[in-house]
């Protein structure tokens, strides 16, 4: 089996699934780390057997999604205000742990039903995103391959990640590499990182729309390099873990 960094280099987002539930034993691993995550993050995510509803009708899905089953719902308390963050920091633990087990995903942040019962949005809560989780098609539809052509059409170089006031540590190098493989929205990866006055933050100049998402995202996937780890928040520093 392989390992979270194998993870984070085989991930691809999917669209297409078979439109199965995920199998019980696969479910219930996914489900206890839904329920460790939350405890630790105080975030309300919820794994849903059947979130088919929520995608049902070309008037919220555009024909981009299909055989949706199987739905990771990401919300959090309103009062909190690294909301976005978190959702996609561990969210996007849940999205690498699910391609571990050999499942697909995708990041779903407006082309479904947000106001659909299923989802169990309370008065308290803000939903952030969705994620559709299950085995992938063995053939992708002609809308998903040319969603991925369009959004994968190029790759960042490293120096469009980071300002550095140094010649960049190998370590840091690690990070930034992995940060290139991270999903955002629409691929714009708005996330930078500084390594400044010997001091490392992550952030994202306007903390608007998908951006806080994206971050949590970002700072996930340089942790998981680095063995090092950030505060929580815009611009928040990185502690160093592990001296090379």
């Amino acid at each position: 089996m392989m390992n979270i960094l194998e993870a984070i280099e085989v991930r691809r987002s999917c669209r297409t699934f078979i439109n199965e539930p995920i199998p019980t034993t696969e479910f219930n691993d996914l489900k206890k780390l839904v329920d460790q995550y939350n405890q630790r993050s105080g975030l309300s995510m919820a794994l849903l057997e059947d979130g088919s509803d929520a995608f049902n009708g070309l008037r919220k899905s555009y024909g981009m999604f299909k055989g949706v089953k199987s739905l990771l719902v990401i919300k959090g308390k309103q009062s909190d205000m690294h909301r976005a963050e978190k959702a996609g920091y561990y969210g996007e633990l849940i999205v690498l742990e699910a391609t571990i087990l050999g499942l697909g995903s995708c990041w779903v942040g407006g082309t479904y039903d947000k106001k659909n019962s299923i989802l169990n949005v309370l008065p308290d809560e803000v939903l952030e995103a969705v994620i559709p989780i299950g085995y992938p098609a063995d053939s992708p539809t002609l809308t998903e391959k040319v969603i991925h052509k369009l959004i994968h059409r190029r790759v960042k170089p490293l120096e469009h990640f980071y300002k550095s006031d140094v010649s960049l540590p190998e370590w840091f190098i690690r990070g930034i590499e992995a940060v290139r493989k991270a999903p955002s929205a629409v691929n714009k990866q708005p996330v930078r990182f500084s390594l400044e006055n010997g001091i490392t933050t992550a952030y994202v100049e306007l903390d608007d729309g998908f951006k806080l998402i994206d971050l949590g995202v970002a700072k996930l996937h340089f942790e998981l390099a680095t063995d090092r780890k950030f505060e929580t928040g815009n611009y928040g520093i990185l502690n160093v873990e592990v001296e090379e």
